[in-house]
């Protein structure tokens, strides 16, 4: 594993641990040049999966992606990191389970915020916003209204 310090191509692995979802597993590890230290996840992948863009643009699926949307939308509202783990896993496992090589990104979308909409009612809604591009006050006030006493939060 490369350093991300100092670029160096061999780190020593340190500890090794299942993370608390048993979904990944965690090592700490120690570059052999520069004696940094930093920690890898290692998980599972069924497959590749393509995620087809609204404009027909095709990338891999990322997890990150949906880690960092789901983390953004979640910021401040007290909700642990465990539970935005657990649902990053399920939308992966998910997509990966699906048994198709293409997935429209609207799906994923849809999966992020149905996920969302169980976790914590204000993630949900700022994710729609940004999701669905609200534009203006109203679309917050409309979409707010068909979800007001949904989920925790």
């Amino acid at each position: 594993m490369r350093c991300p310090f100092c670029a160096h191509d061999d780190s020593q692995v340190k500890d090794s641990r299942p993370t608390e979802d048993n979904t990944a597993i965690r090592r700490r590890r120690q570059c052999e040049s520069c004696g940094g230290r930093f920690t890898t996840f290692e998980r599972v992948q069924l497959r590749e999966v393509t995620v087809v863009k609204a404009g027909g643009k095709r990338e891999p699926f990322d997890r990150g992606k949906i880690e960092q949307s789901v983390a953004l939308a979640c910021r401040k509202r007290g909700v642990e990191q465990e539970r935005i783990d657990q649902l990053v896993s399920g939308i992966q496992r998910q997509v990966e389970t699906m048994g198709d090589a293409e997935i429209p990104s609207a799906r994923v979308g849809e999966m992020v915020m149905d996920g969302l909409r169980q976790l914590d009612s204000v993630a949900y809604i700022r994710f729609a916003s940004v999701y669905r591009d609200f534009g203006e006050a109203r679309d917050f006030e409309e979409f707010a209204s068909s979800v007001r006493d949904v989920g925790p939060g």
